[in-house]
């Protein structure tokens, strides 16, 4: 199965933190309903590799903040991640990592190689490797906001964007209900991570936030799931 092409999320969904960068990881979000599951998508050495780890400039040493891992671990890549996900029926939310345009280009190809059309949401904290995706019908084009400096700037060029996004991914702790309100006048879809308490989800979708990133999908998914039932 399937997602369909741009399928509405006017509902309430969950997102699967990082659940992409592991092919177990992706099955278990699968099976606990996960509407999106997120994978952090970069360029090393003409790959595209998939994991959240940085690399130190070409330098093949993994780390993020506190953690190292085993430099000559085999890394999943973007083309065996797109294999196992469509009979899933999950869609992959592509987290785009760094400032190359080269990556965005490489994205484009490695999805337009594939026979058949896998709809796919793209986002990216540098929103200028969007603009490669913008020709393509089947994909959600996400803007990240990860400070209140790229909060303000997004809502400043609100007025003069032809057209609504696709949809916003920010911080939890850049959002209020005012700020919810305005997102949702400016894009289709707000999202919002990182979402692990069951009390912040409650209140996060008391506010209008139509997608909770959460690394604990056991807990936030019966929240989404009753908010769900509630609205109908």
């Amino acid at each position: 199965m399937t997602p369909a092409p741009h399928a509405p999320h006017t509902d309430r969904f969950l997102v699967a933190h990082r659940a992409g960068n592991d092919l177990h990881q992706l099955r278990d979000a699968a099976r606990l309903g996960a509407r999106l599951v997120e994978c952090d998508v970069r360029l090393f050495r003409g790959r595209l590799e998939v994991r959240h780890l940085k690399t130190v400039g070409p330098i093949p040493i993994l780390w993020d903040t506190w953690h190292l891992a085993n430099p000559f671990a085999r890394r999943l890549q973007l083309h065996e991640l797109l294999d196992v996900v469509g009979p899933l029926g999950v869609e992959l939310m592509l987290d785009l990592k760094g400032r190359d345009r080269r990556l965005s280009e490489r994205v484009v190809a490695e999805l337009e190689s594939r026979h058949a059309s896998l709809p796919v949401t793209v986002c990216a904290r540098s929103w200028k490797l969007l603009d490669a995706f913008a020709d393509r019908p089947d994909t959600r084009l996400v803007c990240s906001v990860g400070t209140r400096r790229g909060l303000r700037r997004l809502l400043a060029t609100r007025q003069h964007r032809a057209t609504r996004l696709g949809g916003v991914s920010i911080h939890a702790d850049l959002l209020d209900p005012r700020t919810v309100s305005l997102l949702r006048e400016t894009a289709d879809v707000v999202m919002t991570w990182p979402v692990n308490c069951t009390v912040r989800a409650r209140t996060l979708l008391d506010w209008g936030v139509h997608g909770l990133i959460t690394d604990d999908a056991d807990a936030i998914a019966p929240i989404v799931a009753a908010d769900r039932k509630l609205a109908a």
